[in-house]
């Protein structure tokens, strides 16, 4: 392997260590809620005030960050990103006041979506050339996946040696915070400066103009929508395990451990599927897949001879759900988007489609609270909703190919 080639996959190795590392120190939470509640000494609303200020400081950085990524080269900006969440990290692991918690949630969201988000699809875009998109972006959620899990759990393991204490939970917090650092280090040293990222110049607003007038940018924000939507979905897994089948919450708790290793398969296959049939067409059929399982689940009686179904239903809407994941900021390419506006098309596309975020679980508990079958209603919603935006897709991008590909 001649260096030229060797420093190529370099690049998307620390694009997917960083991509998957980064998000890691927001999301703490997910893994040590009870510790942080403890070190922090603040009650749960409290602490769950900190990620939705880091939710509202991401969405309100999503477009500017996007403009910015088509103006600064990826690896400054990347870099910037790492070296600040590290650096904001190293402060949260002396567990300062609530007051300066919320702050650096509030910085975290600054740093990680105005400067890293975009830069990343931009960089991951650049990698491969336009034939190769699905295999870039699959690869890149694959080397995600495979930081997400390798990283958290070797640090949960420490924590677990170390006393899980909150002077380990300190600890875990610094050396997560010192991979962050890194990799910031890392992105500088591999990733080459972007030719084609315009100097700090221009207006602004005509450029946002230009991607708010393409149709297609609209199309595959609606495609991340309802693919973000699916992905939320296979949160409810674990309770509709207990309360359908009437599982352990130990053994429900593995099922969704385990469908997170499929995440790195689902998105490198995904990819590779997606250059040889097409991306729109991967995606299509990959949203076919999840009205169907989708549907089975809400239909599926909650009877021990039906737990193998249940169990192979989880494997496949998890996969599914991984593999669009995977491939769909890939359709910038195939839709067409210039490679000057894939910031900003990034951006716009990240404000509409990752609004499951805000919305999401007030659904789930509203349905909850109304129906006795919670989980019946949520998968039987959840299956019309992919029908329709499957449906709105499917022609949207074959009435693309036609005007495309027909001579006048």
């Amino acid at each position: 392997m001649n260096r030229e080639r060797l420093r190529h996959w370099l690049v998307m190795a620390v694009l997917g260590l960083s991509g998957g590392t980064i998000f890691l120190l927001p999301f703490l939470q997910e893994i040590y809620y009870n510790p942080l509640l403890d070190a922090l000494q603040i009650n749960n609303t409290q602490l769950g005030s900190l990620l939705s200020i880091f939710g509202v400081s991401s969405m309100l950085s999503y477009l500017p960050g996007g403009w910015l990524a088509d103006r600064v080269s990826p690896r400054k900006l990347m870099t910037l990103s790492l070296l600040l969440t590290g650096g904001l990290g190293f402060y949260f692991a002396t567990f300062p006041s609530l007051t300066a918690s919320r702050v650096i949630h509030a910085c975290w969201g600054v740093s990680i979506t105005l400067l890293f988000w975009s830069s990343m699809i931009r960089a991951t875009r650049n990698w491969a050339p336009p034939d190769q998109q699905g295999k870039a972006f699959g690869l890149l959620e694959s080397g995600r996946g495979v930081a997400e899990v390798a990283v958290a759990s070797a640090l949960l393991a420490g924590f677990g040696l170390w006393g899980a204490s909150g002077q380990a939970l300190s600890t875990v917090i610094m050396l997560l915070s010192a991979v962050t650092c890194a990799l910031g280090l890392l992105s500088w040293w591999v990733i080459e400066d972007d030719p084609g990222a315009r100097s700090l110049t221009g207006a602004a607003w005509a450029d946002v103009k230009r991607v708010l007038a393409m149709p297609v940018v609209w199309c595959i924000a609606i495609v991340v929508l309802a693919g973000y939507s699916a992905y939320w979905g296979t949160f409810r897994f674990t309770p509709y395990a207990t309360d359908m089948f009437a599982l352990s919450v130990t053994l429900a708790g593995v099922i969704s451990v385990g469908k997170g290793y499929l995440k790195p398969v689902g998105a490198l296959l995904a990819g590779l599927v997606a250059d040889r049939v097409g991306i729109a067409r991967t995606v299509c059929l990959l949203f076919l897949v999840l009205v169907i399982s989708f549907a089975a689940f809400a239909f599926l009686p909650g009877v021990p001879s039906a737990l193998p179904v249940m169990l192979l239903g989880v494997a496949i809407v998890s996969l599914a759900t991984y593999a669009l994941r995977g491939i769909y900021f890939a359709l910038l390419e195939e839709g067409g988007v210039p490679m000057a506006m894939t910031g900003i098309a990034t951006g716009l596309v990240s404000v509409v489609g990752f609004t499951p975020d805000i919305f999401i679980f007030c659904y789930f508990f509203i349905f909850c609270d109304f129906f006795v079958f919670c989980d019946f209603f949520i998968f039987a919603i959840f299956s019309f909703l992919r029908f329709f935006l499957f449906c709105d897709f499917f022609i949207f991008f074959e009435n693309l190919h036609f005007f495309t590909h027909t001579p006048f």
